[in-house]
């Protein structure tokens, strides 16, 4: 060995792996409006509001239920309805199969929750979308469910509020699914004779077949802030009228100045909200 290779670097021998630092999977968020990286925990914490921007990430069924009633109150009713593919339905993967998958991601059978329930001591009715299953579609299931709530609150005279997040009927059950249009509004109008209230919470998306039939016939119509509630979406209403859209268009704050819903409510003020109406509703016996 020579003197010149006894100066050299003594080599160090790395794995590159070794080198990199592995982080778990799910402890940070990059919020979709701002771009702020976001801890989950903290994000969880706040209601799964941004703490920099305010935008309000979508919510479960479960922590929906979560928030909007008392502790251990909330009795779940028609868990056990399912569908049973009526038109055999078959696109790129058979319907059966959808589903199948669908409840294995949700550990539910269909897209909507549904019970009764208390808050701040009020008993009332709810029912809760779960956008998860399938986008929150309404099929025949989930107007069976909306239909029973309804009925069960007439038979009871209590109030009925349901929160959406929904692409609207689903496409796999065709006509049968915007059969359920009629039906939940029939009995909407039963409940506005017989002077029960409902209120509807619209969030993120409210849109299709729902927004056009029960979704929008409530007493009161709630909406979280930047929610896209609508019809058809913006896309297909631009290449169908060929005109850009204004800013902003079917977004909560466009609808709330366009009087197509009553109040936008921030995420961390609904349950203080919605049970104040509740018991507004009772002191003036709007439906006793």
């Amino acid at each position: 060995m020579t003197w010149f290779e006894d100066l050299k670097t003594p080599k160090i021998k790395q794995e590159p792996e070794q080198r990199i630092s592995k982080v778990p999977e799910g402890l940070w968020i990059k919020c979709t409006c701002c771009g702020e990286i976001l801890q989950s925990k903290i994000l969880k914490e706040n209601l799964n509001v941004c703490l920099e921007c305010g935008f309000h990430f979508r919510l479960s069924a479960i922590e929906r239920i979560e928030l909007l009633v008392d502790e251990n109150s909330f009795e779940e009713y028609s868990d056990n309805l399912v569908t049973n593919d009526p038109l055999n339905f078959d696109d790129l993967k058979p319907y059966r199969e959808r589903l199948k998958q669908a409840a294995e991601k949700t550990s539910l059978r269909d897209a909507i929750i549904t019970g009764r329930a208390k808050l701040g001591g009020f008993m009332y009715y709810l029912g809760v979308f779960e956008f998860k299953f399938m986008g929150g579609s309404m099929g025949i299931v989930v107007g069976e469910k909306v239909s029973l709530l309804f009925e069960k609150a007439l038979q009871e005279r209590l109030p009925v509020v349901i929160v959406s997040a929904t692409g609207g009927a689903r496409m796999q059950e065709g006509i049968l699914s915007l059969m359920q249009m009629a039906k939940t509004a029939s009995l909407i109008y039963r409940m506005r004779q017989e002077g029960i209230p409902y209120i509807s919470i619209l969030t993120d998306p409210t849109t299709g077949g729902v927004a056009a039939s029960f979704a929008f016939l409530g007493d009161l119509i709630f909406a979280e802030p930047g929610a896209l509630i609508g019809f058809a979406g913006p896309r297909v209403i631009e290449q169908t009228i060929r005109q850009t859209l204004p800013q902003g268009f079917q977004r909560s704050e466009f609808l709330l100045k366009h009087g197509f819903i009553d109040r936008i409510i921030e995420r961390k003020d609904l349950s203080n909200q919605l049970k104040i109406h509740l018991w507004r509703l009772g002191k003036n016996n709007c439906y006793s």
